[in-house]
């Protein structure tokens, strides 16, 4: 599986997460309500990273583009934004 198709794998999970017989929680989180666990994710990134070992970083990188993919699909729900003009911003 490539990288591109790994991450639309992981925005599919998120959808049907976050769709009609999803997951209730996942279902009313908004852009606001996620922000604490984007921020804790990413501190746990940096602990993983000055731990200097491998496997904890691979995994709080795992949760922290989760955590980023999550929301960018409340964005694009909402018709706000999506994943293509965030990453054409980027590289552009």
């Amino acid at each position: 599986m490539s990288a591109a198709e790994a991450v639309e794998a992981l925005r599919r999970l998120i959808r049907r997460l976050r769709g009609p017989g999803g997951c209730p929680w996942d279902r009313e989180q908004t852009p606001a309500s996620m922000v604490r666990y984007l921020l804790e994710e990413a501190h746990e990134l940096a602990d993983a990273v000055a731990s200097g070992e491998e496997e904890p970083v691979c995994e709080e990188l795992g949760d922290v583009l989760f955590q980023v993919l999550f929301l960018g699909e409340g964005y694009e729900a909402a018709g706000r934004s999506d994943l293509e003009t965030v990453c054409r911003g980027i590289t552009e």
